[in-house]
């Protein structure tokens, strides 16, 4: 059986999921899909703490179906902006985990994951599967991907 590692950048997700389709990523079929015939060895799911019922409502499910949630806090900088970036959290557990896995499945349309998975890939030999919505995931990340899984209706609550 495949071993799995899956690894989700959370805002990506929901900031690209209500953009392109108006609606929430389904987690339960994501996961329904991804565990068919394979074994996860590890789910991390990273996410911002707000500290808002709603959102550890939310990190709630997500713990249930099988992730580790993994929270940064939320900083509003004096100028207004926000800070909150998961990347190297992310790009760390990933290859702390690529040697064991036979796929990396990540989730996430940031160009900036390109380079993580070229290494995945060419150092380990670990196959990388990107999960990511249409024209709002980097055409470097889909390139470099073992395979690109588009995020479309049947991995969409109410829909």
């Amino acid at each position: 059986m495949e071993k799995v590692a899956i690894f989700v950048d959370v805002q990506n997700i929901y900031y690209t999921v209500k953009e392109k389709y108006r609606a929430n990523f389904d987690y339960n079929a994501f996961w329904a899909e991804a565990s068919q015939d394979r074994e996860i060895i590890a789910a991390y799911a990273y996410a911002i703490h707000k500290g808002d019922e709603k959102q550890r409502q939310f990190q709630n499910i997500l713990r249930a179906i099988g992730f580790e949630v993994k929270l940064k806090p939320f900083i509003q900088r004096s100028d207004g902006s926000a800070k909150g970036d998961w990347d190297v959290g992310i790009t760390l557990d990933v290859i702390e985990h690529a040697q064991d896995a036979d796929r990396i499945i990540l989730l996430s349309g940031d160009g900036d994951f390109d380079l993580l998975v070229d290494k995945v890939q060419t150092k380990y030999n670990t196959k990388v599967e990107v999960y990511g919505v249409p024209g709002l995931t980097a055409t470097s990340l889909i390139n470099t991907a073992t395979h690109y899984r588009e995020i479309e209706d049947t991995l969409l609550l109410g829909r």
